[in-house]
């Protein structure tokens, strides 16, 4: 845990309020000041955009981008040894003639990409990803790069008719309530970005009727958060067998929304959930329109579908446009996709993809019960680990696998330790063990919590709920 994490669980819960708050006056300037309002304009003014006006659009904005890696020595290297003349890429199937790019070697080129700050002219911001591997990578993007971003996701937002400004139940993955606090309010206040900041590490059978009292007293119009978060308490609503909290709007992020899940949350909440796909490389985004189709935001980035090896699905890869601080050429995210029907009636012109198989994990039991899903956030500063994956056999117990990278060393094994301790209390057994690799499924996929126990299994789960 971080010197500041630690001062603030020791804060008395009106002070963790007012933390909450200066942190979301930090992140909303971030995020919607300076140009998002045009941005977010030109956004919205694209989606009603014709498909060809859109590919247009995004191959013009894909050569711009390659003649730009192309003058970096980095990108520059790598066009010369695939022989490719950076003039020649034109559209996204042009791409394939370069070599993919992976999280390692962006790993490697980031102090390479350090001097690009000063030659563009903007302001870094910090970001930092575990992505599907649990594997860290940090790297910096642009103020403009992130609002630009979430101008697109809002542009999603705002065709099933949120608002900014609406109050939000949120269920992420900040650790806002110390993990030992064993009674509620298991929430914190965050009126900067509209929310009530909902703990999900606190999530055990004997604490989920607090949560929807609460939600049922402040009535939230929006509920947002992981779909593995949002089961549970939907499961919970359907056990009592009556309505408890009737939400107007629900969305999810951070992780795929399986079908049994749509199914569970319409039945508790009554209304159909929403979904949105993106990261913080900025690679890909993917988002639902309201005729419930998931179209590629072409705008935004250059995403390609690659067949898996086994035939399976699409490895998605992505190119972003948009951060000229870290820009990612053919970047592997390692998340897939299935591919159906190739139109909406919804008429936007983003290719439109069937499923999304990427952030699945199943939950990590704790002694008491909780059940957590994406724990990915322990992970996002390590950098000296290449893969991870956590293994459960009995409740209040793990095994942690790790890939490590060269300059792993005692130091990280306690920060790991740590972080994973603030998440999961004292009580959890956490059992360390090293491979030189670990397993992945025919289509290439890692997965990156692995339960044996039924209770821990998130797609048995989801469809007992749902049945």
């Amino acid at each position: 845990m971080s010197n500041l994490g630690s001062i603030y669980s020791c804060l008395p819960i009106p002070l963790q309020h007012a933390s909450c708050t200066l942190q979301g006056w930090r992140i909303r300037l971030g995020r919607f000041g300076g140009e998002f309002p045009t941005l977010r304009r030109e956004v919205m003014l694209r989606d009603s955009w014709s498909a060809d006006r859109l590919i247009d659009f995004r191959n013009q904005r894909l050569r711009t981008f390659v003649q730009y890696c192309a003058s970096i020595p980095f990108y520059d290297r790598r066009f010369r040894d695939a022989g490719v003349d950076p003039a020649s890429i034109r559209e996204l199937d042009d791409l394939k003639r370069l070599p993919l790019l992976s999280k390692a070697e962006v790993r490697r080129a980031i102090k390479e990409f350090s001097g690009l700050r000063s030659r563009v002219g903007s302001s870094a911001i910090a970001a930092h990803t575990s992505g599907t591997t649990g594997g860290g990578l940090r790297f910096v993007t642009s103020e403009r790069a992130v609002r630009e971003q979430w101008a697109t996701w809002w542009r999603y937002r705002e065709r099933f008719g949120l608002r900014p400004g609406i109050w939000q139940a949120y269920f992420g993955g900040r650790s806002i309530v110390p993990i030992g606090q064993d009674r509620p309010p298991f929430w914190r206040w965050n009126p900067a970005l509209s929310q009530w900041m909902f703990s999900v590490y606190h999530l055990s059978p004997q604490n989920l009727d607090s949560y929807l009292e609460e939600l049922r007293s402040r009535q939230i119009p929006w509920l947002h958060g992981y779909p593995s978060a949002l089961a549970l308490l939907a499961a919970r609503v359907l056990e009592r067998g009556h309505p408890v909290y009737q939400p107007r709007w629900v969305t999810t992020g951070a992780e795929s929304l399986l079908p049994q899940q749509k199914t569970l949350l319409h039945k508790a909440f009554g209304v159909i959930p929403r979904q949105h796909y993106g990261m913080a490389e900025a690679v890909a985004n993917i988002s639902e329109c309201e005729s419930g189709a998931l179209h590629v935001d072409e705008d935004f980035a250059a995403v390609e579908f690659l067949p898996s090896p086994d035939g399976s699905g699409f490895k998605v890869v992505g190119t972003n446009f948009t951060n000229l601080l870290t820009p990612l050429l053919r970047y592997e995210i390692g998340d897939m996709v299935s591919l159906g029907r190739t139109s909406c009636e919804c008429g936007f012109g983003g290719r439109v993809v069937q499923t999304i198989d990427g952030r699945q994990e199943d939950y990590v039991v704790l002694g008491n019960g909780a059940r957590i899903g994406r724990l990915d956030h322990v992970f996002k500063d390590m950098l000296s680990i290449q893969q991870a994956q956590i293994y459960q056999q009995i409740p209040g117990a793990i095994i942690v696998y790790i890939v490590r990278g060269n300059d792993y060393s005692p130091d990280a094994e306690h920060t790991l330790l740590l972080e994973l301790r603030q998440r999961l209390g004292e009580e959890t057994k956490i059992d360390i063990q090293y491979r030189d690799a670990l397993d992945r499924s025919g289509a290439g996929k890692l997965r990156f919590v692995v339960s044996d126990l039924p209770e821990g299994r998130l797609l048995s789960h989801a469809e007992r709920n749902a049945g």
